[in-house]
């Protein structure tokens, strides 16, 4: 009886983010539209109890930079299609779901800086965090799944992006949720929030995301230096996503930007953390 009623409480929270996340958000808001993409991302940023408000700050800030650069629009316009899709939601405890910017395609520099300002201006802030309770990557990822089932278009990848800071604690186990999202054929990466704290801050993370939240074709971990390396990470994140050969981990991703190749997941996640402590 328990498991029932958990799932008839996370089923009515997936109800309730899809039916303002699937409006399609770009030239008007709430203007219904379909389109065809390279990839579809969603974004799942961490917005439970243990996000304060700099680490939030961090979070919104990090998406808004990370949209409007250069180097991302770039990475964009050498796809085929030169469009991609996003959406952004907001996580917590199952049946804490709050989507901040539905479905919504970037083409260009106006689509991008009309993304992140929604962003920048409905994003969490950390203030409001008690009571959220604990942090259920499992339904971030169920979340995430039903709005890439329902994306209104065609995409020829589709990525769900999990931002926090925490291991699964409350919910489902997040292996399962891995599982279902893996045999729809998406996949799943993660940027580790490092805590500050310890010689090699978000390392520990980003192992217990390899092992159990990642998945899918050539699915990573970045792993930020520090703190203050993460909007860094995020966008550097962004760009093998999208990158012309589909792979994050072929040596031709990233090239453009000299930045050196992956070869495995592992191998992925300390060349990650080197990367942040070059300037």
């Amino acid at each position: 009886m328990r498991m029932t009623n958990f799932s008839v409480k996370l089923a009515g929270a997936i109800a309730a983010a899809l039916s303002f996340g699937l409006q399609a958000h770009a030239t008007g808001v709430g203007e219904a539209q379909t389109f065809d993409v390279d990839v579809a991302i969603v974004f799942a940023v961490d917005f439970s109890s243990s996000i304060d408000p700099d680490t939030a700050d961090l979070q919104r800030n990090g998406h808004v930079t990370a949209l409007t650069s250069p180097e991302f629009l770039d990475a964009i316009s050498s796809n085929r299609r030169g469009c991609i899709g996003v959406t952004y939601f907001e996580w917590a405890s199952p049946a804490q779901i709050r989507v901040v910017l539905p479905w919504t395609r970037i083409c260009g520099p106006a689509d991008a800086e009309s993304a992140a300002r929604v962003i920048a201006n409905k994003g969490d802030t950390g203030f409001s965090r008690r009571g959220r309770g604990g942090t259920s990557i499992s339904s971030a990822i169920d979340v995430g799944s039903l709005l890439l089932d329902r994306f209104p278009g065609t995409a020829e990848r589709k990525v769900i992006d999990i931002s926090g800071n925490g291991e699964n604690n409350d919910g489902l186990p997040v292996q399962e949720s891995r599982r279902r999202a893996v045999a729809k054929g998406y996949t799943i990466n993660a940027i580790a929030i490092p805590d500050g704290s310890g010689e090699n801050p978000g390392l520990l993370l980003a192992s217990y995301f390899s092992d159990n939240v990642i998945g899918g074709f050539s699915a990573f971990v970045m792993v930020p230096k520090a703190v203050g390396d993460y909007t860094t990470a995020l966008r550097r994140k962004l760009i093998r996503e999208i990158a012309q050969s589909g792979d994050p981990c072929s040596p031709k991703a990233g090239a453009r930007f000299g930045w050196p190749p992956y070869t495995t997941i592992a191998d992925a996640q300390y060349r990650a953390f080197e990367w942040m402590a070059s300037p």
